[in-house]
């Protein structure tokens, strides 16, 4: 078992990964690329292991590299091993930005913010980290699920603040729901086809929903009011959860469809990221194979369409990594303005850095317990946020 802390204090320092991927395999001269590639994504049956795997089968019949996906239930989980420095990059969600932020989970000693990286998004028209219910529970709008039995994951902070944001939207709190605690994301997609819980976060295009959709319990996802109908509970979504776009998924299983589309939010997803210590040129190469091998795998699974070029928005709330950026610059897609905005994430991220350090000071200076080691922090970043001309997005521990 590795040293987390350690680790993630190396990692912050840039001096892991670059060192530790040496693990693997005989490098191919002409691209630079290794023969064996090592990504972590949700479990088997997820929409980012199934995005996941496509692209590994075109990437080894046109690249000749092998792609090794490593299933990881929750969040943590899916992100250990790049921490480690034990995978090169991870089809990873929204818990990309909130280990950047060292939010939820990630406001542990053990972690602390990250320092992420992006290099690409598929932004396609299904909704990511959807209300996803089963169609016997009564549930049609987010405000539905009152009452409803709701699925917490341990350790994914990504699929809980989703949730935590639609029952802000449907004006409920955990309070107003049952809360029911599952170890993984596949075991609460599970309990829901069989009848356990009624609703989970699911992306309307993965396995999951499929599977349910097809299960005497039917699928539904719960619809959001549109932005014009209910700005109010729109602000209370993006309260919770400020990387939420509105979107009508036309994508997913049914009853999703371009006949009857989803209401609800959306980000680009997966999101392909990597720490920042990651080698510059296997990040290009990896960026490289995502957008222009698009074509020879954009049919393999529903939203893989997302990754290709014209799709992606770079101007989002976690930087890209360099070796992507001079990817798309030579693409000529990216301009003076996006260099501009992800400088001043980079920023952001020293700002977090630096915040981090002065709460773990204090927290050993006067000894403070660990349960109250999160409410500490929080101040520390609200402050030095705030100070620096950055949206802190939360000013309090909300988890």
């Amino acid at each position: 078992m590795f040293d987390i802390d350690r680790t993630s204090r190396l990692v912050r320092a840039g001096v892991v990964v670059a060192a530790t991927l040496a693990f693997g395999a005989t490098a191919n001269a002409q691209q630079k690329l290794p023969r064996t590639l090592v990504w972590t994504a949700y479990d088997v049956g997820s929409g980012g292991y199934s995005s996941a795997a496509s692209i590994g089968h075109v990437m080894a019949q046109k690249e000749g590299v092998t792609l090794r996906v490593i299933p990881g239930g929750n969040d943590i989980a899916r992100q250990s091993p790049l921490a480690a420095g034990r995978a090169h990059f991870g089809a990873l969600g929204i818990a990309t930005f909130l280990s950047q932020e060292g939010v939820m989970d990630f406001s542990a000693p053990e972690w602390g913010p990250q320092p992420m990286r992006i290099l690409n998004l598929a932004w396609a028209n299904f909704n990511t980290g959807a209300a996803s219910c089963a169609g016997d529970a009564g549930v049609k709008m987010v405000s539905d699920m009152k009452g409803k039995r709701i699925a917490w994951v341990v350790g994914a902070p990504a699929l809980n603040i989703n949730m935590t944001a639609y029952l802000a939207g449907g004006g409920l709190t955990w309070d107003d729901v049952q809360k029911i605690e599952f170890p993984s994301w596949g075991a609460a997609s599970r309990a829901v086809r069989e009848g356990q819980a009624d609703c989970w976060i699911a992306s309307t295009n993965s396995g999951g929903v499929y599977e349910l959709a097809d299960s005497p319990r039917g699928y539904q996802p719960a619809h959001m009011p549109t932005p014009e109908e209910d700005p109010a509970a729109w602000k209370r979504l993006r309260t919770v959860a400020p990387y939420y776009e509105p979107n009508k998924a036309t994508i997913g299983a049914k009853p999703v469809s371009e006949e009857t589309p989803h209401m609800g939010g959306t980000y680009g997803y997966p999101i392909i990221a990597a720490y920042a210590s990651q080698e510059a040129d296997l990040a290009y190469h990896q960026t490289r194979m995502l957008v222009e091998l698009n074509d020879e795998y954009k049919d393999a699974f529903p939203g893989n369409d997302g990754y290709a070029l014209d799709r992606q928005r770079f101007a989002w709330v976690v930087p890209y990594h360099e070796g992507a950026v001079r990817y798309y610059k030579e693409r000529g897609v990216w301009t003076a303005e996006h260099d501009a905005h992800n400088n001043k994430l980079l920023e952001r991220q020293k700002v977090l850095a630096e915040a981090w350090d002065a709460a773990l000071t204090e927290r050993d200076e006067k000894k403070i317990p660990i349960k109250d080691y999160a409410a500490l922090w929080v101040q520390h970043r609200t402050s030095a946020l705030e100070k620096a001309g950055f949206d802190p997005y939360w000013r309090e521990k909300f988890w």
